[in-house]
């Protein structure tokens, strides 16, 4: 194995060939590891009370035991998809009516669509991995029994997201594109603040609603079942991950001195800031030569990104509220945004148990369910 240490993310796109299977042609000599370090001040505690004291925590935690998923036993790698036709409906392309794409030929904008969407699940694979890191040091610094006990769980479902959505980009895709510098920005921010409830903030309500209204987003639009699939089984288990997060740091916060809290509203805001504008993908267009400028504030008129900027906030905007973060302070920049329309909607602090006890869509329940249906 070679291992080479970078100073920031390789900028290269992958890609891979349809015959290129690493189990049957891999060596340990063949792999590299790109490794880019991180430091972090993380103070870790031991509970020596194992007591569960939250009953919500505990069920949610229960649920996760329940509710495991297999992504090499319980997804449909077989099923049909034409990767000779667009992903998702042609109609809702955020670059319809910008004249550089509508220059393309019919083929070359299915090709565009597939590498944007292959950009996009490469966001996923890549936020995933910063999720799976995340949530192993909150077993650590977790101040509680129920929150270790729950964060453990996590990092289990994060490591199965990571390997799911590896193993579409390899197979569906045939490329992964570099990490969004935003997205990784915000990643390493978390990562690296050592106050064990920012992380807390940052992941489980910021990062992870990103991945429900993004997932949200591709559920309603994609034609691909497979994918389909895949984002409706790792929408289960982020739904578990917010709702823990909400309920976890409602009466934390509120407890703070009021400068910190300014401060980590402060934080959310910024967050959400660069999730709402700075999130979508510039490296497909670059290539086809797009300007980029002109082509970003295209996108940002689109009917799709509108979709996952309400689909973003209609989550996020009630949880902040609930947990303390929707201060006097940063209201009125959330108005400015449009965001405040979604401060009382339901948001995650009322878990839907229903929901998320219900059967899961494995390959096996869902073949079930169609011959029920006959």
């Amino acid at each position: 194995m070679r291992v080479t240490l970078v100073a920031e993310p390789p900028q290269t796109v992958q890609r891979f060939t349809a015959d290129d299977d690493l189990a049957d042609k891999l060596t340990m000599e063949d792999v590299e590891t790109i490794r880019e370090i991180f430091h972090t001040p993380l103070t870790g505690s031991f509970n020596w009370d194992y007591n569960n004291a939250n009953a919500k925590i505990r069920r949610l935690y229960e649920l996760g035991k329940a509710h495991n998923w297999n992504s090499s036993l319980d997804v449909d790698w077989d099923a049909p998809c034409d990767l000779n036709d667009f992903p998702s409906d042609p109609a809702l392309s955020a670059l319809n009516g910008y004249p550089e794409y509508e220059a393309l030929s019919h083929a070359e904008k299915v090709r565009f669509a597939w590498e944007a969407h292959a950009q996009t699940m490469s966001q996923f694979l890549h936020g995933e991995q910063g999720a799976l890191l995340v949530a192993s040091q909150l077993v650590s610094c977790a101040p509680t029994h129920d929150a270790k006990l729950y964060a453990a769980s996590q990092t289990f479902d994060e490591a199965r997201h990571v390997e799911v959505f590896h193993r579409y980009l390899r197979q569906r895709c045939g490329m992964i594109y570099p990490i969004n510098k935003n997205l990784k920005a915000l990643i390493s921010k978390v990562l690296s603040d050592e106050r064990w409830d920012l992380k807390f903030i940052g992941m489980q309500l910021i990062i992870e609603g990103l991945a429900l209204a993004a997932f949200g987003t591709q559920v309603r639009t994609t034609r691909d079942p497979l994918l389909k699939q895949i984002v409706e089984l790792v929408i289960r288990d982020e739904g578990r991950h917010v709702a823990f997060g909400v309920n976890y740091l409602e009466d934390w916060i509120k407890a703070l001195p009021e400068q910190e809290i300014e401060d980590r509203a402060e934080f959310a805001y910024q967050a959400c800031l660069v999730m709402r504008d700075r999130l979508f993908g510039l490296d497909v267009m670059r290539e086809y030569g797009f300007d980029l400028e002109a082509a970003r504030k295209h996108i940002l008129d689109s009917v799709i990104i509108n979709l996952f900027r309400e689909l973003l906030f209609e989550r996020i905007v009630p949880n902040l509220k609930r947990v303390g973060l929707l201060t006097e302070r940063v209201r009125p920049k959330y108005e400015a945004l449009g965001a405040l329309r979604y401060e009382d909607f339901a948001g995650d602090v009322m878990i839907d148990w229903a929901a998320l006890e219900s059967p899961l869509p494995t390959k096996q329940n869902l073949a079930a369910a169609g011959v029920a249906a006959e």
